[in-house]
Formats: structure tokens, C-alpha cells, sequence
């Protein structure tokens, strides 16, 4: 016997509090998606908040997975303090030249103004009519870079290393400008009707920086960041790996963490059992060539590994689902999941 079916926001909030829900909630984090459903390219979706309502509710009823995604692309918050973004019909938009190219110009960078930025406008009017259309039966995920990571894009990587090691005080400098921006335009996402925001914080995954160095820098940025955002957070380590940090990443406040496909899942669950949800973690870029069958078994494989006792939704392991990705394997997904995931009574 499997138990009373939910709305998804039942379903999520029920195993965010590490109880098993009617079956595992799924997270298709779908963006360029939407422009394909529209028979749109991907700058022209991403010009008018209608576009991406249309194209997420569509995405929805086509996948029936368990949320809506505000998100437009990664460096929205670089447009919006006026750098460029580079926009391509068969993949993600990219920032351009960081607009940050003498580290003099941080001693007076400040950050942008929510309500006279046009791009953020459009996000948080996404939001609010996503939010309507949910009814309350659905989660709006918002999304925010973290202080600590969006400097990748700001100076460029070579640049940034270099601050962290070399610029302390104007390491800290950009941090005190991002940390105000992050928690203005996370809170300002929650008040147009965000569930949640992820935090997307890659720079701060053993990956990148060893977890020394991130404990003086990315995980200071995360605890003060995440303390005044006035909802939930998911940290994302954007396909970086986290168990070395896991219980680190619990004291920052975070609920949730997306992880990598390049760890066990199982191991990774274990870790942050009764701390963090996990989020994840199929590998977007091998889904792109997914048979029926690799897809079945990776989403059962997945729910064997880390589904016992809630705090798991499955998901991509990067935090965007490839656009290259096909129908028939989200359909096939989605369909595993309500084969392999439900719990029992």
C-alpha cells in the first residue's frame, strides 16, 4: 500500500523534514527547456517574464515533476550590475569580459538597485505569476549566486584567486557589495512568492578550494549571507563535489544541498542524514545520451541509494538540465519515479 498522494509542496516539504513523503519528489530545474516549447530562441524567451511562465507551466504539465524554476541564466546578476551577457541558440547564456578589469574598481563597486534593474524585474514578475498559478500546490524555486562564487564571473577565475590570496582587504571589500546584493535579491525573490532559494555556491566545493581555505572565506560568506535571507536555502555546488564539507555546510544555516554526480550517493545521504536534504545528483551531460533502460535504472539506482527516511528529491546533479537533453528521456524520469519511488504506507 503506498500512502495518500500529495501536492508537490507537500511532497517537498515532507521530506525536507527528513520524513518519507507519498514518493520522492522530483526537481526536472528545466530553463532553456521552456524556449524550445515555445518555439523560441533562447534570448528572445528570456526577454519577457510571459515567456518564462508559459514555458515553465508547459514544462510542468509535460513532465509532472514537483516545481516551478524562476531561474533565467547564471549571469542575470551579472547583467544586472552591467556586465555583458553572451547569449547562444544551443546552450546556456555566458558572461562576457568581467566587468571588474583593475581590482582598484572594487574600492568603490556598488551594488545594483533591485527595482531600477530591468533583468530583475522580469525575474521577480516570473516569480509572482508563477506563484499564482501554483495555488499553493506547488514550490517556487528561486535562485541567488554566492558572494563568494559570482567573482568568478565578476574578475574572471585567474583575478579572482588571486584577491583571495593576495587582496584581503579588498576580498573583503567585494564580499561586504555581494553579501548586500545576495540577501536583497534573495529576500526580494521570496517576497514575489519564492519557496526557497538556492544558493549556488561552487567555489566554495573541495572541488575548487581546499576546505581550509574555505572555511576563512566561502564558508564565513555563506554562514553571515544565509543568516539574513528570510526563508530556506539550498546550497548548490553546481556539479562540485561536498562531502568533505557536508557538516561544514550544515552549520551555515543551508537545508539542502545539491551534489555531484562524482560521488556516492549513498555515502553522501548517510553524511548528511537528519542535517541536509540532499538534491541530485543524475549526470545532465551522460542524460543527454540516456537509453529508456540507462534511464530507469540510473533513477532506480539513485532511490535505492539515498530515498530511506525523506530528505531526498532527485534531480540533475548541476542545477540546470542541459538543453540538449530530450523529451523522451525527461518523460522516461519522470515515469521511473512514480515506478521506483514511492513509499510505502
Amino acid at each position: 500500500m503506498t500512502k495518500s498522494k500529495m501536492t508537490s509542496l507537500q511532497r517537498v516539504l515532507t521530506t525536507l523534514g527528513h520524513k518519507e513523503p507519498d514518493r520522492v519528489p522530483l526537481f526536472l530545474l528545466l530553463t532553456m527547456h521552456g524556449a524550445k516549447e515555445l518555439g523560441m530562441g533562447i534570448k528572445e524567451y528570456f526577454s519577457k517574464a510571459e515567456n518564462v511562465v508559459e514555458g515553465q507551466v508547459r514544462l510542468l504539465n509535460k513532465y509532472g515533476h514537483d516545481c516551478y524554476f524562476g531561474f533565467f541564466y547564471a549571469p542575470t546578476e551579472i547583467q544586472a550590475w552591467g556586465g555583458e551577457v553572451v547569449f547562444y541558440d544551443n546552450g546556456p547564456a555566458n558572461s562576457g569580459e568581467p566587468f571588474i578589469n583593475n581590482i582598484d574598481q572594487i574600492k568603490t563597486l556598488e551594488p545594483p538597485v533591485i527595482a531600477d534593474t530591468p533583468v530583475l524585474q522580469e525575474v521577480l514578475k516570473t516569480i509572482r505569476i508563477l506563484h499564482e498559478k501554483a495555488a499553493g500546490e506547488v514550490p517556487v524555486l528561486g535562485v541567488a549566486l554566492s558572494p563568494f562564487s559570482v567573482p568568478v564571473m565578476q574578475l574572471g577565475f585567474e583575478a579572482y584567486l588571486d584577491l583571495i590570496y593576495n587582496e584581503p582587504k579588498l576580498f573583503d571589500r567585494l564580499m561586504a557589495a555581494n553579501e548586500h546584493f545576495c540577501v536583497e535579491w534573495a529576500n526580494a525573490q521570496l517576497a514575489a512568492g519564492a519557496a526557497a532559494i538556492c544558493y549556488f555556491d561552487p567555489v566554495s566545493s573541495p572541488t575548487i578550494i581546499p576546505r581550509d581555505l574555505y572555511l576563512k572565506t566561502g564558508f564565513q560568506v555563506a554562514r553571515r549571507t544565509i543568516a539574513k535571507i528570510k526563508g530556506p536555502t539550498a546550497t548548490h555546488m553546481a556539479s562540485g563535489r561536498c562531502l568533505p564539507i557536508i557538516d561544514d555546510l550544515a552549520q551555515t544555516g543551508t537545508g539542502a544541498v545539491g551534489v555531484s554526480a562524482d560521488e556516492d550517493l549513498g555515502i553522501l545521504k548517510q553524511a548528511c542524514r537528519d542535517k541536509l536534504t540532499v538534491i541530485g545528483n543524475l549526470n545532465g551531460l551522460e542524460m543527454i545520451h540516456f537509453s529508456r533502460e540507462e534511464t530507469d535504472r540510473n533513477v532506480k539506482n539513485a532511490i535505492d541509494a539515498a530515498a530511506a527516511g525523506g530528505g531526498f528529491i532527485l534531480a540533475d546533479n548541476h542545477g540546470e538540465i542541459p538543453c540538449q537533453v530530450p523529451d523522451e528521456v525527461l518523460l522516461a524520469i519522470s515515469d521511473a519515479v512514480r515506478t521506483h519511488g514511492n513509499y510505502p504506507q
